[in-house]
């Protein structure tokens, strides 16, 4: 998204948008990181306490930033980078249309659901990449099944080698100045399932405050369990049936299966903050399944 133009709003000294507008400094706060060597206990507590704990360095950099450099080689033939950037840098071409690399989610859709452009064959080709690279063999590799992610969650959880990973990920992109993913929480997707499950969110390279990264609003967990009791009460009293409730997209839901497109209003509805950071390769942030989260825009 567009940079603000006051400086008074945001992290500290970095102006800070969302979909509906720039985020004022009482409406942000800090993640709080968590070292690979606190114990394992007080990892626990913060999960539960705090909805989520974002882990410093959980997985090697280096394979992070390897994965990073396929998925822009694949994305590359879309014309989505830079003419002479190395597809490692993600170096979005400036003298595209925008429009033409939707974020998967969050952008324009068709009656099929998927993003479009304004120039349509463009956007095919992108999006088509960009949804390729979900089966890739580097892609469930470093992010879906590492070794290092999949311990760490074992031993968080009591499960041990009970511990599974759901076969359906997501893989998020956006390109600067494009809609955002809007204020979300993963349960409303994943109904036809436990509410216990666990979600690793993994910036695929380094991420400043102000390019795009997940936020998270503050306490939102707690928030995000009282609005799916909410979904639940109000499906059984319009007659739904039970496949239909757990349907993300059902009669409660706006366009989208999102609680709201805009997080500044969502946030000084609910009075929260929004938590944000800068992330680094190799980072980790875990979720529980009502953790109300949103991907800011990316400004580079």
């Amino acid at each position: 998204m567009p940079h603000a133009l006051s400086t008074e709003s945001g992290w500290p000294g970095v102006p800070l948008r969302v979909n509906d507008g720039p985020l004022e400094q009482p409406e942000v706060g800090q993640l709080r990181p968590t070292t690979l060597d606190t114990p394992i206990d007080e990892v626990q507590r913060r999960f539960k306490t705090d909805g989520y704990v974002f882990l410093k360095g959980l997985l090697p950099r280096e394979d992070v930033l390897k994965a990073r450099e396929e998925y822009f080689k694949l994305l590359a033939p879309s014309g989505v980078l830079a003419p002479g950037s190395q597809p490692v840098q993600g170096i979005f071409d400036a003298n595209q249309d925008k429009l033409d690399f939707p974020g998967i989610g969050a952008g324009s859709q068709s009656a099929n659901g998927r993003p479009i452009g304004p120039h349509p064959d463009v956007a095919e080709k992108f999006v088509d990449l960009a949804m390729q690279a979900h089966g890739e063999e580097w892609y469930k590799e470093t992010f879906c099944k590492h070794r290092d992610l999949y311990d760490y969650i074992a031993k968080m959880t009591g499960w041990g080698p009970n511990t599974f990973g759901i076969k359906r990920t997501l893989l998020r992109n956006n390109t600067p100045g494009n809609k955002a993913i809007g204020v979300h929480y993963d349960q409303i997707f994943l109904r036809h399932g436990e509410d216990t499950s666990v979600t690793a969110w993994i910036p695929v390279g380094d991420v400043k405050v102000n390019g795009g990264g997940l936020i998270y609003l503050e306490n939102g967990h707690t928030l995000g369990a009282e609005i799916e009791q909410q979904f639940t009460e109000k499906a059984k009293a319009s007659g739904m049936s039970d496949e239909e409730a757990k349907n993300a997209f059902n009669q409660n839901m706006m366009s989208g299966a999102m609680l709201s497109d805009g997080p500044a209003e969502f946030g000084k509805t609910h009075g929260r903050r929004w938590l944000v950071t800068d992330y680094e390769a190799g980072d980790v942030v875990l979720h529980t399944a009502y953790t109300v989260s949103v991907v800011r825009g990316t400004n580079s």
